[in-house]
């Protein structure tokens, strides 16, 4: 996808363009991602790895602010679309934009499941399924607190992502 569609889609959906440039992002060597993420961290993005459900960083924060990926900072999900799903793993109604991740039939297990990536970075996420609340479209992205970085809301500026502060401001 071309830049200016990505800034294009998230302008429709945000009302602003973001200071994240897909255009300026390569994605690390294997080895370097290796030096700057932990060992679940790599498992989890690089190896579609699954951290323990109620023992992760995100599980049940209920902070406002933004979680990007934790490879390329890719801006993914708010705090906003975040609910208590009852699995102790992270869970969104959405992400920030339909075109922030892509999505792929998983059939590592007895049966087949629909797994999340990051759009650029092509981390593995989480899943996504159809048991999510109803009256927020019916999805439940159930995401790896491994796979992401949460940058709360009075520190969106200071980390590039100050045009999405107006996210969060009542209006």
């Amino acid at each position: 996808m071309c830049k200016a569609l990505l800034l294009l889609s998230l302008t429709f959906w945000v009302g602003t363009v973001m200071a994240w440039d897909s255009n300026t992002f390569k994605k690390p060597a294997a080895e370097a991602l290796k030096q700057t993420l932990s060992s679940l961290q790599y498992d989890v993005t690089q190896h579609e790895g699954t951290e323990k459900p109620f023992d992760n960083d995100y599980w049940n924060s209920k902070e406002p602010g933004l979680y990007v990926d934790v490879v390329s900072g890719e801006p993914l999900f708010s705090s906003l679309d975040k609910y208590d799903s009852g699995t102790g793993w992270p869970s969104f109604t959405k992400p920030l934009g339909a075109d922030m991740v892509t999505t792929k039939t998983d059939k590592g297990l007895f049966y087949s499941r629909t797994e999340v990536r990051s759009r650029f970075a092509d981390s593995h996420l989480g899943h996504v399924f159809d048991d999510g609340p109803k009256a927020a479209g019916g999805k439940r992205f159930c995401m790896n607190s491994a796979a992401l970085r949460f940058i709360p809301v009075a520190k969106l500026t200071e980390n590039g992502y100050g045009e999405l502060v107006s996210l969060f401001q009542h209006k």
